[in-house]
């Protein structure tokens, strides 16, 4: 376990040592590649925040040195690139800061029973956002359309992610500028209404339903 905050790292060892597992921990990357190095451990949980360098770049020297590695991410950098740019990596599984311990624990117990060549499959899947016909390829932001691939600027690419995990509910415009513009207040402009413009263009359907008085949302 690759955790560098000492009250975490003691908890999580507690959680996991209570369910009979053996628990190796260390607070940097270069710890934790020392460790993984000696132990070749059945699982590896990995911050991604540590005091000498970045969870990702200790992701990448393990699958270069034992590709066979399972390796499951827990962090607090919750974004979506993020998430799929170490499932592409090579990580098994992602779980985000704060976590439940019961889901941990299922999580750990899963990847640990599931076969490495399975669990690869299962991370490159996450490299799609799908939901009610649209698809989006997450790693290249590009949006596919009957086999086409569509360019999304930044944030149409955020945008449409948040409606598409939403889907069916509707994201309201408070959030939508929050999350996508940076800004709690409404400007008085219409930049949410001209992005999704160019998004129904793109799409050329209409799937994004204007929801009257709240916002838009993704039609089934």
């Amino acid at each position: 376990m690759v955790e560098d905050e000492p009250v975490l790292a003691r908890l999580l060892e507690r959680i996991l040592g209570g369910s009979d597992y053996s628990v190796t921990v260390v607070g940097t990357a270069a710890g934790a590649l020392a460790a993984i190095r000696a132990v070749d451990p059945e699982l590896i949980i990995l911050d991604l925040i540590l005091p000498d360098g970045r969870g990702e770049d200790v992701l990448a020297e393990v699958m270069r040195f034992r590709p066979s590695s399972r390796i499951l991410v827990l962090s607090s950098m919750t974004q979506i690139e993020t998430r799929v740019g170490v499932l592409e990596g090579g990580a098994v599984d992602f779980l985000a800061k704060p976590f439940d311990n019961a889901e941990l624990l299922a999580r750990v117990s899963t990847r640990i029973r599931t076969p490495v060549s399975t669990q690869a499959s299962i991370a490159r899947a996450t490299r799609y956002l799908r939901s009610a016909g649209i698809e989006i390829d997450v790693l290249q932001r590009e949006l596919v359309v009957d086999n086409r691939r569509i360019p999304l600027t930044q944030r149409e690419f955020v945008l449409l992610s948040l409606l598409l995990q939403r889907a069916p509910e509707p994201c309201t415009r408070a959030e939508l500028l929050e999350r996508v513009w940076g800004t709690k207040f409404d400007t008085g402009t219409n930049v949410i209404d001209v992005c999704v413009r160019r998004l129904r263009w793109k799409l050329s359907n209409d799937k994004i339903e204007t929801v009257r008085n709240v916002g838009y949302r993704i039609s089934a």
